[in-house]
This record gives structure tokens, C-alpha cells and sequence, in this order.
């Protein structure tokens, strides 16, 4: 019973602030402060390159969870013409998935710095609930990152990144940005028309992370076809440096939610 109070009081505050140095970090590499600029995002260049094909070639600029700038190259495969793209400079692209994962990252902290060293945990059962509120708000961080939004077609159609390039991409033209794991990805989709004598049965496809050739769709009066589909993609180093930390602070997590776990199986503890 000594041994679990102390466990309660001391070990327990121990791993909070080991986690809280953790996220912390994690945090940091999200926000990606440079020294001396009154907390600026500084803006990185990344470029976006596929071992399959140089169909498609381009350079993003990204400054925290926004595109800032975007230029792409595209080679269409029926003629070999090369059209070039680029972002509007009154017009950046905010990355829903990284904002949200930093927004879960600090939920994380606060929930931790809400017991300070301070605080005298009771009982078993309060730490247990704390490491679950903790673990779901990382879980979801790490989510965010690995698992990217399935959009539909028209849905990619309508998005208001296709109204951010000059010149105006072309209406046979789609393109959708996202994080994948630690990688900025952009898919290029070309598409057809598909005439109203067309003897294809049209089946609009659902919602994907990534669309593949034939897959048909309706937008506006008319319909398309994706006839040939190009994604290429970039390594954030910090991106993965984060999800590093989400997978180390999960695991001390566990473990902490172990130990008392072990406890409690002997004690059905209760302060005197």
C-alpha cells in the first residue's frame, strides 16, 4: 500500500512531466517559431517528385499548416503540352489536418498541466481517466495525419483550391492537396467528357483519398471520366518528428496505465 501511494505521489507526476516535455516539442514542430522574428513561422520549400513518372513536377512553399505558395508543372500525355500553374499571391491553402492535429496536441498539454505537482492524486481509477483523455486526444492528433479526408469528385470539383491558381486551371483539370503520415501530397486528376451518346453506364464514384482512372463523376450539367491520375509527394521532416513523439508519449502512456493497473488488481486502494 506504501508502495502504491508513492506511485500516486511522486512516480505518476514524474511521467506527467515527461509527457508534457514531449508534447511540448511536438508542439514546437507545428508552430516552427524562428529565432529572433517575434515568432514567425519561417517558410519552407519542398519538391514534390514521383520515382513513376515527371508527368508532373512541382515546388510548394509551406509556412506552419498553410500552403503559402504552390507551382506546378504538367505534362499533358496526349499532345506532350506543358502547362504551368500557380498559386494566386493573394491566396494561401490552409492544411485542415495539420491545424487539427496541433489543436489535439495541445488539448493534450492542457489536460496535463491541469495537475500540477501539486496535485495529490486519490485513487488509481483518477490517473487511469486522465491517461485515456490524454491517449484519445493524441490518438486523434496521430489520426489527423495518417488518415486523410475521403472526398468525393464533385466534392474536389467544388473545393476553393481550384479557384486559387493562375492561370484558371482548365475544367478537365482537378488537383487535391494533403498529408499523408510525414508527406505533403498533391494528386492531379485529368479527366474527359463523357458525350450524352456515350454507351459507358454511368456509375458516379463515392468518396476516396484517391480517385483512380475510370472513376466517373457528375459536376455542373456535365459529366467526366478521370482518365489519368499523378500524384506526387514531399517528406516533412517535422511532420515526422511529431509523430515520433504522438507514438513515444502514447507508449509511456500505457505504460503508466499498467502499472496501476497491476496495483489495483492487488488493492482496491482507498486513502485513510
Amino acid at each position: 500500500e506504501e508502495e502504491f501511494k508513492w506511485l500516486l505521489q511522486e512516480e505518476v507526476h514524474a511521467v506527467l512531466r515527461q509527457l508534457q516535455d514531449i508534447l511540448k516539442e511536438a508542439s514546437h514542430r507545428f508552430a516552427l517559431p524562428t529565432s529572433g522574428s517575434g515568432g514567425a513561422v519561417k517558410q519552407e520549400n519542398f519538391v514534390l517528385n514521383t520515382s513513376g513518372t515527371d508527368q508532373v513536377k512541382g515546388v510548394m512553399t509551406l509556412q506552419g499548416d498553410a500552403l503559402c505558395q504552390a507551382d506546378v508543372n504538367l505534362k499533358m500525355p496526349r499532345n506532350n503540352q506543358l502547362l504551368h500553374f500557380a498559386f494566386r499571391e493573394d491566396k494561401q491553402w490552409k492544411l485542415q489536418q495539420i491545424q487539427d492535429a496541433r489543436n489535439h496536441v495541445n488539448q493534450a498539454i492542457y489536460l496535463l498541466m491541469n495537475r500540477d505537482v501539486n496535485y495529490q492524486f486519490k485513487t488509481g481509477l483518477e490517473v487511469l481517466k486522465l491517461m485515456d483523455a490524454v491517449m484519445l486526444q493524441l490518438s486523434r492528433a496521430r489520426n489527423r495525419l495518417t488518415t486523410p479526408a475521403t472526398l468525393t469528385l464533385p466534392e474536389i470539383a467544388s473545393s476553393g483550391l481550384t479557384k486559387m491558381f493562375t492561370p484558371t486551371l482548365p475544367p478537365d483539370i482537378l488537383v487535391n492537396f494533403y498529408i499523408n503520415l510525414n508527406k505533403l501530397c498533391l494528386t492531379v486528376y485529368q479527366l474527359h467528357v463523357l458525350q450524352p451518346s456515350t454507351t459507358k453506364n454511368f456509375k458516379p464514384a463515392g468518396g476516396s483519398v484517391l480517385h483512380n482512372p475510370g472513376a466517373m463523376f457528375e459536376f455542373g450539367s456535365q459529366r467526366y471520366e478521370v482518365s489519368h491520375v499523378h500524384k506526387v509527394e514531399c517528406v516533412v521532416p517535422w511532420l515526422n518528428d511529431a509523430l515520433v513523439f504522438f507514438t513515444v508519449s502514447l507508449q509511456l502512456c500505457q505504460q503508466l496505465k499498467d502499472k496501476i493497473s497491476v496495483f489495483s488488481s492487488y488493492w482496491n486502494y482507498r486513502p485513510y
